[in-house]
């Protein structure tokens, strides 16, 4: 019997904003009173600047093929897991010619033109397109970014009328990146199941259809960057979310024991960090990260964020089984596409969606 198409879910929606990238190609010397954040959304420096610390570097390949009797590179990975959130994955046969490809489509699509990119702008019931996110009301500070977000995963819950409208070139070389991004996301979900003690059929059942997002950042030069933020501190509702820096710009920063982390992104590696979502499957093993970007005066960054999800009708909760008398759930067990409806329901907060699903 043929299996019935997923349904399209809308997951929320964003309340239309203006473009930062026009307002920043006026030449402002102060940023506009909406862009100037709070007193709590301070881009705070960190309480010591010089703390030698940097994220853990996974070698994929030493992970899949490395000394299969002391597990060195799973039990480092199950660290970073547990103790970062954060690490970067090198040597991941994801080809730097092709990044490079991909890196020249993804930058040219943001620099379209504002009459071309008003074809692909957010609609009012939907949050897919160009525009920004959590935007919840009329007068909320709004960060110093444009975006571009579209549902890439599976195909049929894709929006026709935006994606088909994507350019050629771009189209082409999305669909070769949307395929490499969830080949390494199942490759490092099959290995965190293993370092959990999840099993294998049930981690495969949550993932056999994977619902994946992208989100293309584009953060312009600020007149004003201490007034401002690129994206508020935040962890992600997602399971695993892969972003690929596309120029050296340095603007994301992690919370690290009560500091803000700069993270220096490798030539051609890809930054990967524990969602919401997995800290709720691990049962609270592996941890989710508040994470925020700055903003620069000189320089632009860019940056491409891919979100990985289990079946978007799938339930998400502590993972069956490693739950039991020793390890009772710490989170309620929900519909995701009640989760995620919840979660871009809120502007960004910290952890704090997180700790409405946690059980007391």
């Amino acid at each position: 019997m043929e299996k019935e198409a997923p349904k399209r879910v809308n997951l929320g929606k964003s309340i239309i904003v203006p473009s930062v990238q026009e307002l920043a190609k006026e030449s402002i010397t102060n940023i506009p009173s909406r862009y100037e954040i709070e007193n709590g959304d301070q881009p705070d420096r960190p309480i010591n600047p010089s703390l030698p610390l940097s994220i853990p570097v996974i070698d994929l390949q030493r992970l899949l093929h490395g000394d299969f009797k002391n597990h060195e590179e799973l039990d480092k990975l199950h660290l970073a897991c547990k103790e970062w959130g954060f690490f970067q994955v090198v040597n991941h046969e994801v080809s730097a010619s092709f990044l490079e490809t991909f890196k020249i489509e993804v930058t040219n699509f943001l620099k379209l033109p504002m009459e071309e990119k008003k074809k692909l702008w957010q609609e009012e019931d939907n949050q897919e397109g160009f525009g920004q996110l959590f935007v919840v009301s009329e007068d909320q500070k709004l960060e110093w970014c444009d975006m571009f977000f579209l549902i890439t995963l599976p195909p049929e819950l894709r929006k026709p009328g935006l994606y088909n409208k994507l350019p050629q070139n771009l189209r082409v070389t999305l669909e070769s990146y949307i395929a490499a991004i969830k080949d390494l996301a199942q490759t490092l979900l099959n290995q965190m199941a293993k370092a959990l003690g999840i099993d294998e059929g049930e981690m495969t059942e949550l993932f056999n259809e994977m619902h994946q997002t992208m989100r293309m950042n584009y953060y312009p030069p600020c007149p004003e960057p201490n007034k401002a933020i690129g994206l508020r501190p935040h962890s992600d509702a997602t399971t695993l979310a892969i972003l690929h820096q596309l120029n050296d710009t340095v603007g994301l920063e992690i919370k690290k024991d009560g500091n803000w982390v700069p993270v220096m992104p490798l030539e051609n590696a890809f930054v990967v960090n524990i969602g919401d979502a997995l800290e709720i499957l691990s049962n609270g093993v592996y941890r989710s990260i508040e994470h925020k970007a700055t903003v620069n005066r000189m320089k632009e960054r860019i940056s491409v964020g891919t979100f990985n999800s289990p079946n978007i009708d799938s339930e998400i909760g502590p993972a069956k089984s490693i739950i039991g008398p020793l390890n009772p759930p710490l989170f309620r067990t929900q519909p995701l596409t009640q989760y995620y409806m919840e979660f871009f329901a809120s502007k960004l907060n910290g952890k704090s969606h997180l700790e409405v699903i946690r059980l007391q």
